[in-house]
């Protein structure tokens, strides 16, 4: 058994990947096959004693696509700018086209020349001219509306083409007879009906394809975390190479300030390496011979060989990618309710369409009116209410997450955002900011203020490349303080620094320092005592000596962000589990977890651990709500339910996930859930409108009120098919 993801080219809609997917799946030695509409890819099991690579390329050209090859995460350019300056050219035309068509009835100037009353045929001409446009604009929506018909999977797109193409051939005929000069067929074009059907289409395809293509920025961000070049030793002397010409038991070369190109184990040196990026840990680790060492991962402040080990599609880094696709490539749990619904009322609505045109023809009536009929029935029926009620309450919901600082990503979230019972929180830079910052001060001086220690300090740290320091720099930053000139500065590896300020020595660094230029104190007890209740909270000490006087004790911790507790606190009143998942240590996560009230913690985390636990979840039937900020945790946001970030997260996470928090702020999750269940009423009552209108339409249009004298034409149907989509616009405007 094997698996492959396949990149697919000509998927355009829901459509394209269900009738792909359904075609695959029907073809002996295809075990399992998952279409990917956003990522345009086909996740496929197969038996490979049945079914080789080729055939597998061959099954999809035969379902009307092409296979690119296998997935490796290097997209093409994309066609963003493309379709963009298309829509904003369609747009004009399609003003344009309605003041052309429709603008006399509502009093606006027309042209002469465009007159239907002067001038029909140039007005008729014109007209389909327009509509002809809009129609190659639309190929795609009619190929694929007739291609599912032609695999008994007719859907929305499928209603549209046979309207779309049965009013413009009905409105064309038309124009040839008021060619010919019968005149009274002015009043029977209805290209614009055509032509602004389509270009709604198109502009949710267009809003579509701009998420489409942030999913896919992730995919490439990925890959490009690694250098594209790297130094190995060849026979003792340095050499530039490119990343894809490193082999297994190369020795390659890093200095302070570089990225590590490939996964190996170090040979040679030690270093500080900030592996945030993976683990979480926002402490950089420290690295030694023997320790190993990740691709993409920082090396702060030493130098140091290393064996390559992993490469290629072995890396760390490419099974992170190959998570993610694999996450995305699974089917979101609730399907959009008018693709359901549109599976039965499309062949419903057609046949009632043909019944009647047969039933015309058969009672006597001539072709004309048995045509008007069928276009009148496809027409007044044609979904947009229907296709609008879902998509519209949402993209009004997200423009009220927008104000409150909340960026939805996907329309199915607004739709799943309520049933969220489980959370899950990474912990650094979610729950705390993902930053060393100064946490305490014990301040012993008897002739320094804090914020003058923190100055002097903070002086002498800017002078070192430890991951500490910058603990210091933001310090001086925020209280815009300036610092002193240092004098002679000297890094202790692994003890702590030392310099002259205003004339004093100071030296800085943890308890070791101490023994090394054998410093004592009378109250040494009590700073020991302090020491340990300052890492009792997870702190990380410094001992600031003034000459050889102990004057001080800071600690630098990673800080649980604002009002954490307090959503901890309102979820779990809600009855939403949350549980914290971290590639920290236990101890730490443990203590940070007490203080903000989650009971269950897992800690010492892989990613591809973080997304198994997502996967197990899931599988005891729970609805979960992911929330992190790291590349490491962009394989679990991808898996969930739902995926939330933090805005001062990577850009990795930001991509995966689907709803990120502008303000940074976590009680915004409660925001979400309320305004989707708020979303999820506004839906149910949008599609009743839209269903009482096809209700109340489709007879009248039929005919079973002409005895009366109540009957409808296209033209009719096309107002009372934007009247209805008025209702429903107006309804949903309402969520504002």
């Amino acid at each position: 058994m094997q698996k492959v993801v396949l990149k697919i080219s000509g998927m355009t809609c829901s459509a394209c990947s269900n009738g792909l997917e359904k075609y695959l799946n029907k073809q002996e030695g295809i075990i399992s096959a998952t279409v990917n509409l956003v990522m345009a890819t086909a996740q496929i099991e197969y038996d490979e004693t049945k079914v080789d690579r080729k055939m597998l390329d061959t099954f999809v050209k035969k379902a009307g696509f092409k296979s690119l090859g296998e997935y490796d995460g290097k997209e093409e350019e994309n066609n963003y700018k493309r379709n963009k300056i298309l829509f904003v050219v369609f747009g004009v035309l399609a003003v344009i086209l309605l003041y052309i068509s429709m603008g006399h009835m509502i009093g606006l100037p027309i042209f002469e020349l465009l007159d239907m009353s002067k001038n029909p045929i140039n007005y008729a001409v014109t007209l389909f001219i327009l509509t002809i446009a809009f129609l190659a604009y639309g190929f795609d929506i009619i190929k694929n509306g007739f291609k599912n018909l032609i695999h008994k999977d007719p859907n929305m797109d499928t209603l549209v083409a046979i309207g779309v193409l049965s009013s413009f051939l009905y409105s064309t005929y038309s124009m040839i007879m008021i060619i010919r000069g019968d005149n009274s067929y002015v009043h029977e074009l209805y290209f614009e009906s055509s032509a602004i059907v389509i270009f709604f289409i198109k502009l949710g395809r267009y809003l579509d394809g701009i998420s489409k293509d942030k999913t896919k920025e992730a995919i490439k961000k990925l890959v490009q975390i690694t250098p594209s070049k790297a130094i190995v030793k060849v026979d003792g002397k340095e050499k530039e190479v490119t990343i894809d010409e490193i082999k297994k038991g190369d020795t390659v070369v890093s200095h302070a300030g570089d990225r590590i190109s490939v996964d190996g184990k170090i040979t040679r040196g030690k270093a500080h390496l900030d592996e945030s990026f993976l683990t979480g840990e926002s402490k950089p680790a420290s690295k030694k011979e023997g320790d190993k060492v990740i691709a993409g991962s920082i090396n702060y402040d030493g130098y140091i060989e290393y064996e390559a080990e992993k490469i290629g599609r072995d890396s760390t880094i490419s099974q992170i990618v190959k998570l993610v696709v694999e996450a995305t490539n699974t089917k979101a749990p609730i399907a959009k309710v008018a693709d359901k619904v549109s599976g039965y009322f499309v062949p419903i609505v057609i046949l009632i369409a043909i019944i009647s045109f047969i039933a015309y023809l058969l009672l006597g009536f001539g072709v004309g009116e048995a045509l008007t009929t069928f276009v009148t029935i496809l027409v007044v029926a044609c979904p947009c209410a229907l296709g609008l009620a879902t998509p519209l309450a949402i993209v009004v919901s997200e423009g009220k997450c927008a104000k409150n600082g909340i960026l939805v990503k996907k329309s199915e979230i607004l739709e799943n955002a309520e049933k969220i019972n489980t959370i899950v929180f990474d912990k650094t830079g979610t729950l705390t900011y993902g930053k060393l910052k100064i946490s305490e001060i014990l301040n012993y001086s008897s002739n320094l203020n804090e914020e003058e220690l923190l100055r002097i300090t903070g002086s002498i740290e800017a002078r070192s490349t430890h991951p500490i320091a910058k603990a210091f720099s933001d310090y001086l930053k925020e209280h815009k303080l300036g610092k002193y000139n240092v004098e002679d500065f000297k890094n202790l590896s692994g003890l702590g620094i030392t310099g002259k300020v205003e004339g004093k020595e100071y030296k800085l660094g943890n308890y070791k320092i101490l023994e090394h230029f054998n410093i004592e104190d009378k109250n040494m007890d009590k700073y020991k005592q302090e020491e340990k209740e300052l890492a009792k909270k997870g702190n990380s000490i410094i001992y600031v000596v003034e000459e050889n006087k102990i004057i001080a004790l800071i600690g630098v911790n990673d800080l649980v962000r604002e009002n954490v507790k307090d959503v901890i606190k309102k979820l779990n009143e809600n009855n939403i589990e949350t549980i914290m998942l971290t590639g920290d240590n236990k101890d730490t996560a443990e203590l940070i977890a007490k203080e903000i009230g989650i009971t269950k913690v897992i800690a010492d985390v892989v990613p591809e651990q973080k997304t198994n636990t997502i996967k197990d979840l899931k599988k005891q039937g729970k609805i979960v709500m992911m929330c992190g900020d790291g590349i490491n945790d962009s394989p679990a946001l991808a898996t969930a339910d739902i995926g939330v970030s933090v805005n001062s997260g990577t850009d990795i996470a930001m991509d995966s996930s689907d709803v990120i928090l502008m303000k940074n702020d976590l009680s915004k999750i409660l925001d979400l859930i309320l305004i989707s269940k708020k979303t999820i009423r506004n839906i149910k009552e949008n599609l009743f409108w839209a269903f009482f209108y096809n209700s109340l339409m489709i007879p009248i249009a039929i005919g079973i009120l002409k005895p009366i004298g109540i009957s409808i034409n296209p033209m009719i149907a096309g107002l009372a098919m934007t009247l209805s989509s008025l209702t429903v616009i107006l309804n949903a405007l309402r969520l504002r």
